[in-house]
C-alpha cells in the first residue's frame, strides 16, 4: 500500500484556536506555517505548509476578523475540543469526469461548488470542490478539488514538511477501500473507530498529527 494517497491535493488540520495550533505545529516540527488567507462569508482563515510536490497542509480555524457566518463554519471548527484531522482532498485530472465515474460505481462525491479565498497580498484564489455533506468528522472519504486557472497553493513557495504517510482507521476497511477506489485513490486503513492521521518529516524528526 502506498503510504501517500494517489491524487492527494491537501490535508486538513482543523482547530478551534488557529493561532495556538499554528504555534504548536511550529514548536513540534521546527517549521512555521504561513498565512494562507480568509474564506469570505464562512468565518474561517488558514495557514499553510507544503508537504512536498503538489500537496500541502491546510491548518484552518475561526477568523475573529469576520462577522458570524450565516451557517456552521467549515469542519465545525468552532465546536471542536481541539485540533483534529477531519478531511483530505484529491485533485483528479478532470473533476467532472471523476464525479461521473464515481457515481457510476455507486459513490456520489456530491455536486461541485465554487469557493474562493483572499490571500494576504490581496490575490483571490478560486476553485471548485465537491461536498457530500455527509456530516462525518473525520471523513476518510476525500472531497475532490479543481483549482482551475488559480495558482496552486503548493507552488507558492511554502515552507515544507515532507509528507511520510497518511492513514485512517474505520469500522469496515473493505467497504472503505471500495469507496476510495471509485474515486481513484486509496488509504492505508486499519479497523477501528473512524480517525485520520498523517506523519511529516521535520527538522525535529517524524511528527504525527491526528
Amino acid at each position: 500500500m502506498n503510504a501517500i494517497p494517489p491524487l492527494l491535493d491537501h490535508l486538513v488540520l482543523a482547530a478551534p484556536d488557529l493561532d495556538a495550533t499554528v504555534a504548536d505545529f511550529a514548536r513540534r516540527t521546527g517549521v512555521t506555517p504561513v498565512p494562507g488567507g480568509a474564506h469570505p462569508g464562512l468565518g474561517t482563515r488558514n495557514h499553510l505548509v507544503g508537504l512536498g510536490g503538489r500537496s500541502y497542509l491546510e491548518i484552518i480555524g475561526p477568523d475573529p476578523e469576520q462577522p458570524e457566518p450565516a451557517g456552521p463554519r467549515p469542519f465545525g471548527v468552532d465546536r471542536l475540543a481541539g485540533p483534529t484531522v477531519p478531511a483530505w482532498a484529491i485533485s483528479p485530472p478532470d473533476l467532472d469526469a471523476a464525479i461521473t465515474r464515481a457515481r457510476a460505481r455507486g459513490v456520489d462525491p456530491g455536486p461541485p461548488r465554487r469557493m474562493s479565498r483572499r490571500t494576504p497580498d490581496g490575490t483571490v484564489l478560486r476553485w471548485r470542490l465537491t461536498d457530500s455533506d455527509a456530516g462525518a468528522v473525520p471523513d476518510p472519504v476525500p472531497f475532490l478539488i479543481d483549482w482551475g486557472d488559480s495558482g496552486h497553493p503548493a507552488a507558492s513557495g511554502l515552507p515544507v514538511t515532507p509528507l511520510l504517510a497518511v492513514s485512517a482507521s474505520v469500522p469496515d476497511p473493505q467497504v472503505m477501500r471500495a469507496r476510495l477506489a471509485a474515486l481513484g485513490t486509496s488509504l492505508d486503513l486499519t479497523e477501528g473507530p473512524t480517525a485520520l492521521s498523517f506523519t511529516v518529516d521535520t527538522p525535529n524528526g517524524p511528527v504525527v498529527f491526528g
